[in-house]
């Protein structure tokens, strides 16, 4: 034990050292005025952090309206509620590795949930530095701000010297429930989700400039339901003006919205199940949660049974964003949402394998099974579409990595590109995130929401996703430094990357983000060609 001692008193770079985190909280730091009142946060490693800030409220399936006042300061140093979920389905899940990776942090859920975060280098300040707006995914149904460890905004506000704001809002039946059909006064309930996003974006309008933040200059970014969410604030008149720049990040799912007469017709099932007549469509108001979320998926499995007897195509039934004729009464992209648009920087992505780790489980590293699935799906292109994925991702070596390429987000993300560009949209940029994680013997590989860590500048909050190391901690450098370029210039070029010029029908450039990043020009066409033809 003595020579222990003695090592570490001659040799003290063997200890066991901490980081230094230092936290300050106390009555007078970091406050700050509101519409609704005086706010206080606390610093954490020299920013200030306010948690759970009131944006807005809502009566269940009505238009969000002004947070209510107070006349105290409020400390907001704890997340608020977030949406209620469906709970039983994420018990279901279970605790695999994908729970691992994720670390999922479910929150307390409550019905008043509209809330934001914010993370500044400064407050009264007068400095106007770029406000990047973070919009979680899970779809429209699950998640929050805070939902994974790394969404936190320390660190990307800190590097960039930019505001970070993050937002909870309604999702699932509580945000997409359609009941215009009972009247005025469920006008608004079809996208009242998105319109909670609204509200939360013109409460950054009116306030963030206390926060040391610039309200002219707004980046909204989010991936997966995140990147959805975007996508229908693009297209929505109602967010016109509201932000400078967009990045959807494997969002890119959706080509029309839900039809109105299917969402009314399901809301109509959902009512039936309740047992609530349309002269009392006002009773729903006053039905517990959990029961409304049961009715709702009986509601679903009677509209498919429904179709199932009558020999229809089984529609597809969700809560998500309904084509109302007030929030999105245009079609996706069409020409009135590129006039809107045109001024808008737009960076739109997805990463390399994304979902498709689990068809390339089905298989294993058997190269004899994978070639005969690729066989079934491809018949007489099964030849050519190995050689197609060769051709565009060079590095593939594995069986696995043959049917591990995404075709969920990839299409639609050029789909979308090359809608704007050929609707003469000036600033869009493209890129897909191809890092693969050593994590699970590399079964991860790059994943649905592998590049979070990298984006938020956070490997050690997300280290069991990526395993941390030289190499992850570098990229994320480059990737979050990107994303920062973006927020304040409208452009991702920056340090550690090769020159990044938009995104055109000719040249298809893309970026490909991995350990060493490179452009490349209409790289994966002929893959596309024979998984999407006509794409």
């Amino acid at each position: 034990m003595k020579y222990l001692i003695l090592l570490i008193a001659f040799f003290p770079f063997l200890s066991f050292a901490q980081e230094c985190t230092e936290i300050i909280a106390s009555k007078d730091v970091g406050i700050t005025e509101t519409e609704s009142g005086k706010v206080r946060g606390y610093i954490e490693n020299g920013i200030y952090t306010y948690k759970g800030i009131p944006y807005a409220f809502a009566e269940r399936f009505m238009e969000p309206g002004p947070a209510k006042p107070w006349d105290d300061v409020r400390f907001m140093g704890y997340y608020g509620a977030t949406a209620p979920l469906d709970m039983e389905a994420i018990k279901a899940r279970g605790n695999g590795a994908g729970m691992f990776a994720m670390k999922n942090d479910w929150g307390y859920p409550h019905e008043d949930c509209q809330s934001i975060n914010v993370w500044t280098p400064g407050v009264n300040d007068n400095k106007k530095r770029p406000v990047i707006f973070w919009i979680h995914g899970g779809g429209y149904a699950y998640g929050s701000s805070h939902e994974l460890p790394f969404y936190d905004g320390n660190s990307l506000s800190k590097k960039g010297d930019v505001v970070y704001v993050s937002v909870n809002h309604r999702l699932n039946i509580l945000g997409f429930m359609d009941l215009s059909q009972y009247g005025k006064k469920y006008k608004y309930s079809p996208n009242a989700g998105l319109l909670d996003l609204v509200a939360a974006l013109k409460w950054v309008k009116n306030n963030i400039a206390n926060f040391g933040g610039d309200p002219d200059n707004v980046t909204v970014f989010g991936q997966s339901g995140g990147g959805g969410k975007i996508t229908a604030l693009l297209n929505s008149p109602v967010a016109d003006g509201l932000f400078q720049q967009a990045i959807v990040m494997s969002g890119s799912f959706a080509q029309e919205y839900q039809d109105p007469k299917m969402a009314q017709k399901l809301s109509a099932k959902v009512l039936k199940e309740l047992n609530i007549k349309a002269s009392k469509v006002d009773d729903i108001q006053k039905v517990p949660y959990d029961e409304l979320l049961r009715a709702g998926k009986r509601a679903m499995a009677a509209m498919a049974e429904e179709a199932k007897k009558k020999g229809e195509t089984v529609p597809r039934l969700g809560w998500g964003p309904v084509a109302d004729d007030y929030f999105l009464p245009y079609p996706m992209f069409g020409k009135e949402v590129l006039k809107q648009v045109k001024d808008v920087n737009i960076m739109i992505g997805t990463t390399k394998t994304e979902f498709a780790v689990g068809a390339a489980m089905m298989t294993g590293e058997d190269m004899e099974a994978t070639k005969a699935a690729i066989k079934m799906r491809y018949k007489d292109k099964a030849d050519a579409y190995m050689e197609a994925v060769k051709k565009a991702y060079p590095d593939t070596e594995k069986a696995s990595d043959y049917l591990a390429v995404d075709f969920m987000f990839r299409p639609g993300a050029i789909r979308d590109a090359n809608k704007l560009v050929k609707g003469g949209h000036k600033n869009t940029y493209m890129y897909v995130f191809t890092w693969e994680s050593p994590i699970n013997d590399g079964g991860f590989k790059s994943m649905h929401c592998m590049e979070l860590p990298f984006v938020f500048n956070n490997i050690g909050l997300g280290i069991e996703m990526t395993g941390g190391g030289k190499e992850a901690y570098k990229l994320a450098d480059v990737v979050s430094g990107a994303w920062i370029n973006f927020a304040r210039f409208g452009n991702p070029n920056a340090k550690g990357l090769p020159n990044w010029p938009t995104y055109t029908i000719k040249e298809g450039a893309t970026m490909i983000l991995d350990t060493k990043s490179e452009l490349k020009h209409h790289f994966d066409k002929e893959l596309m060609e024979i998984a999407f033809p006509g794409l």
